[in-house]
């Protein structure tokens, strides 16, 4: 259930992450709610369980090191990301960055999470997209 759970939050948080941006944060309410509550609940998935997936056997040296510190910080930006859109929507803005240039730095940190983990799965093999995909695509992964 745990699985299902992160991958449909996974494919939706990434989705709409997308849709806000498109938007512009503060511009559309149910494409803003949306968001913020699946980013908060998938990093709160991982803040009570901790994250599903680790580096993986095949993954070696400086890589293995900092996967899991990656991670976290992928999920704390995630976190941040929810807060301060969440805030700007109650009129109530963050003091710092504005909620889309935190939105902006989430998407660079996916783009180079996807890339990194497009790696994983041709270079290494270890079927890292297999994990987060829906059973769907196994097939063609």
């Amino acid at each position: 259930m745990r699985r299902r759970a992160t991958i449909v939050l996974h494919w939706s948080t990434a989705a709409l992450l997308l849709f806000v941006l498109a938007a512009g944060p503060g511009e559309v309410a149910l494409l803003d709610w949306g968001y913020a509550l699946s980013a908060a609940a998938m990093a709160g998935l991982a803040a009570v369980f901790g994250v599903m997936n680790g580096p993986g056997p095949k993954l070696e040296g400086a890589f293995r090191a900092a996967h899991p510190w990656m991670s976290r910080g992928l999920y704390l930006l995630l976190a941040w990301s929810a807060v301060s859109l969440a805030a700007l929507r109650l009129g109530r803005p963050l003091p710092g960055p504005e909620a889309r240039e935190v939105l902006l730095v989430l998407l660079a940190a996916a783009m180079i999470h996807a890339v990194f983990n497009l790696w994983r799965h041709t270079a290494l093999g270890d079927g890292a997209l297999r994990r987060i995909s829906p059973s769907l695509f196994h097939k063609i992964l």
